[in-house]
């Protein structure tokens, strides 16, 4: 049996390999093992690693490495933490591949320990450009440390092509997220309420903001602005989803839990809803405002808008749902008119999106497989265009 050690470290992460995880599980051929780290271990970020245990898999080892500061200073100790942790779990676990989707900066010290432990990483989400965050730099540099690409568009695939990639070591396989809402069961309304404890009888916007973190001391400010946004629409009820780990998000979260103790009447916040809450609340809000990836790649599939602000998504393929304004709240508050509108005239219920594939997880899974049987490498050719 060939032994794929799946790297989680966050709760939007796990969400969107857990059907990948699942099939590994079912296989006979292959030993699955489950490497937690980052805010999954964390209890300022919910313990997560208890979704995965609820969820009936086996957590074979786990990496503490968060440390209880998001400064610069901070995240960088928690690199090198992770670093010597994920050097004694790949001693002890010796896979046969490592299973890395993303680009947070827990994946790359798995991908460097994983690199100098000489086993072959498989690597999902690359090619993708975030312009405003240090994720953008890690994403690129795992790739150059990974053996197999499985990216979510064809511009994507290329991209990585263009990193010196060989083209037969990339795949474009579309995104696990979108292959989760065509194929998982969604909470009703009524369930939804219930299980988060909120009212979901009024129309309902979905907040997600997490710091742009090439940039200096603008958390503040900038979430300062969404909330101000936010009060020109008193119709509107409010979740929050918290920020992840990173240099100023405990800022935002801090802003977070003040604004909805302040008005518990229109707003809850959560550290974690998990993918199945998660997307459930997705299917029925009005829209996604805010700068996470998910509401650029998963709320296309349920046709509605997304307000995106900022640059920290910039780079990214994005459909013609996604409406692109700055942290200006005045900017916002005309974004989310806009999205209004397009919700009001059903502009969206005829679009596409561009991330959707066809059964990536399988498609995932098959070419791990047939490239395992044939013998990978860790040892690489640098692939020229010209």
């Amino acid at each position: 049996m060939k032994k794929i050690c799946v790297m989680t470290g966050t709760r939007a992460e796990y969400g969107l390999l857990k059907p990948l995880i699942k099939k590994i599980e079912d296989d006979r051929e292959l030993e699955l093992k489950i490497v937690a780290t980052g805010m999954h271990l964390s209890q300022e970020f919910g313990l997560t690693y208890r979704e995965i245990e609820q969820d009936g898999f086996e957590i074979a080892e786990r990496n503490e490495m968060l440390l209880s500061s998001d400064t610069p200073n901070g995240i960088t100790k928690s690199v090198g933490l992770g670093m010597i942790g994920f050097a004694d779990i790949f001693t002890r676990l010796m896979p046969d591949m490592v299973v890395i989707l993303g680009d947070r900066y827990e994946m790359l010290a798995a991908a460097a320990a994983a690199m100098i432990h000489r086993i072959p990483i498989a690597h999902i989400h690359g090619g993708e450009l975030t312009l405003g965050a240090v994720d953008d730099a890690f994403r690129h540099s795992i790739t150059k440390m990974s053996a197999l690409h499985f990216a979510s568009t064809e511009a994507y695939r290329r991209r990585i092509i263009q990193l010196g990639e060989q083209p037969d070591s990339v795949f474009c396989v579309g995104a696990l997220g979108v292959e989760n809402i065509k194929t998982q069961k969604w909470m009703d309304r009524e369930e939804l309420t219930e299980s988060i404890g909120f009212p979901l009888d009024q129309p309902y916007v979905m907040v997600a903001f997490h710091p742009v973190t090439l940039e200096k001391n603008t958390a503040e400010g900038q979430f300062g602005n969404v909330l101000q946004a936010l009060e020109a629409f008193s119709e509107y009820h409010i979740i929050f989803t918290k920020a992840n780990a990173d240099t100023d998000g405990r800022v935002i979260n801090q802003m977070i839990e003040r604004y909805a103790a302040e008005n518990r009447d229109r707003a809850a916040a959560f550290e974690s809803l998990g993918m199945i809450r998660y997307l459930s609340a997705l299917q029925y809000c009005e829209m996604v405002i805010g700068n996470s990836s998910s509401g650029i790649i998963e709320a296309p599939s349920f046709h509605i808008p997304t307000v995106n602000i900022g640059n920290r998504q910039e780079g990214r393929v994005r459909g013609r749902s996604v409406i692109d304004c700055s942290c200006a709240a005045e900017e916002i508050i005309g974004a989310v008119h806009k999205a209004q509108e397009m919700k009001k005239n059903g502009a969206l219920l005829s679009e596409g999106n561009p991330y959707e594939g066809v059964e990536t997880s399988s498609r995932i899974l098959q070419v791990i497989k047939e490239r395992l049987a044939g013998g990978l490498d860790v040892k690489k050719r640098f692939y020229d265009i010209e």
